[in-house]
C-alpha cells in the first residue's frame, strides 16, 4: 500500500513537471509567432506600439517586431480607384451631373500619417468629399456650353485641385476620368430648339445667297445682251443695210419655182427692178 501511495506521488509530480514543459512550450512559441510578422506585396505595415502610431513602416516581406508590445497594420498602397456621382451648377445656373472616376495610390513612406490622421476609412472621409468639392468649384467657372466644348480643359483643372486636396493627406492622384455631363431636360429641349433654330436661319441664309447670286447672274446676262447690241448699233451702215437686203433677196429668187402669180397687188414682193 505504501508502495502503491509512493508510486502514485512519483506519478503526480511527473505529470506536473510534463505540464509545466507543455505550457512553456505553448507560451515560447506564441511568443515566436509574435515576434516575426510578415507584409504582403503591394502593402506597408504600419506599426503600433502599445496603440500608439510609430514612425517605422515595414516594408514588404518579413519582420521582426517586440511581442506583445508592436503591433502591425497592413495598409495597401497600390492604384486603387473610387467613383463618385457628383451634381454642380454651370456658370450660368444649370445643374450638371456626371460620375468621376479617380485612381490614387498612398504614399508609401508617409502612409503611416494617414492612418493615424484619418484611419482606414480615407475613401469617404477624404476622397469622396475632396472629388465632389474640385468639381463643383471647377465647373462654377464654365458656362453649360462650355463644358462641352472645353471638357479637356475641364477635367485638367479639376484634376489639379484634386490633386492639390488630396496630397494634405499623402495621398497621390494618379488619373482622373470624367463620364459625360448630364444636364436637365428643360436645358436639352432648349439646346434642341437653339439647333434647329440655327439650321433653319443657316438654311435662310443660303437661300438668300443663292437668290442673291441668281439676280446678279440675271444682271451679268442682260447687261451682257445689252451691251452687244449697242456693239452692234454702232457698227450697222448703210452699206452694210444694203447688203442684208441684197442677200435676203437672193435667198427668196433661191426659193422661187418659177411661176408668175396669177394676181399682184404691185411689184413682185422679191423683186426689185431698181
Amino acid at each position: 500500500m505504501l508502495e502503491l501511495i509512493k508510486n502514485n506521488g512519483v506519478s503526480k509530480l511527473n505529470w506536473k513537471k510534463n505540464m509545466k514543459f507543455i505550457l512553456l512550450g505553448v507560451f515560447a512559441l506564441i511568443l515566436l509567432l509574435n515576434t516575426f510578422t510578415i507584409v504582403s506585396a503591394g502593402y506597408r505595415g504600419v506599426v503600433l506600439q502599445l496603440g500608439a502610431v510609430s514612425e517605422k513602416v515595414f516594408d514588404e516581406g518579413i519582420h521582426v517586431k517586440i511581442p506583445f508590445i508592436e503591433r502591425v497594420v497592413p495598409i495597401e498602397v497600390r492604384v486603387q480607384k473610387t467613383e463618385s456621382p457628383a451634381t454642380a451648377a454651370s456658370k450660368d445656373l444649370q445643374n450638371v451631373t456626371t460620375t468621376v472616376a479617380v485612381n490614387f495610390h498612398l504614399d508609401p513612406v508617409t502612409v503611416h500619417r494617414l492612418y493615424q490622421n484619418v484611419g482606414m476609412d480615407y475613401q469617404h472621409r477624404i476622397i469622396e468629399p475632396a472629388i465632389s468639392e474640385s468639381l463643383k468649384a471647377t465647373t462654377a467657372k464654365y458656362t453649360a456650353d462650355e463644358l462641352i466644348s472645353k471638357r479637356s480643359d475641364v477635367s485638367q483643372q479639376i484634376k489639379e485641385l484634386l490633386a492639390k486636396k488630396l496630397s494634405v493627406y499623402n495621398i497621390i492622384l494618379d488619373e482622373i476620368n470624367i463620364t459625360e455631363f448630364k444636364f436637365s431636360e428643360e436645358y436639352n429641349k432648349a439646346i434642341e430648339q437653339k439647333q434647329v433654330a440655327e439650321q433653319q436661319a443657316l438654311k435662310s441664309k443660303l437661300d438668300l445667297e443663292r437668290i442673291k447670286i441668281e439676280k446678279e447672274q440675271t444682271i451679268t446676262q442682260a447687261e451682257a445682251a445689252a451691251e452687244a447690241l449697242r456693239l452692234q448699233k454702232q457698227e450697222v451702215t448703210p452699206e452694210l443695210i444694203r447688203l442684208r437686203e441684197i442677200e435676203a433677196q437672193m435667198k427668196a429668187i433661191e426659193k422661187w419655182d418659177g411661176k408668175m402669180p396669177t394676181t399682184t397687188g404691185g411689184a413682185l414682193p422679191f423683186l426689185n427692178i431698181k
